[in-house]
């Protein structure tokens, strides 16, 4: 004849069922994280972080970089800043000058009618 559960033995089973519910709530809470993430990228993906206009990427010494027309900011990602100065490491310091350079409109050169 089976007898009464023991107390100690109740609060086994209470604690396992505990531990899979906050696994599982941790595992939907690593979800949504990850959901809200891809919704800000699709959000902000190639926007300025300044003004929140488009960002255009144009190619400077072999490496991408974003560009925004609007507020004229210049946008590197990770380790892009570090590929630039490599390209550039002969002439210290000419390469920042180059960078800012390749944006400044050129004086004098309006169309000319024929």
């Amino acid at each position: 004849m089976p007898g009464k559960p023991h107390h100690s033995e109740d609060e086994y089973f209470v604690r396992e069922e505990a531990l899979k519910k906050q696994k599982l709530a941790l595992a939907e809470a690593k979800k949504l994280v990850v959901e809200q993430r891809e919704e800000l990228k699709k959000t902000h993906w190639m926007h300025c972080p300044k003004c929140g206009m488009t960002l255009h990427t144009l190619e400077f010494k072999g490496v991408e970089i974003d560009r925004c027309f609007n507020c004229k900011g210049t946008w590197l990602d990770e380790g892009e800043l570090e590929k630039i100065a490599a390209h550039d490491n002969a002439r210290k310091g000419a390469w920042v000058k180059s960078v800012l350079g390749i944006f400044e409109p050129t004086k004098g050169t309006t169309a000319k009618k024929k």
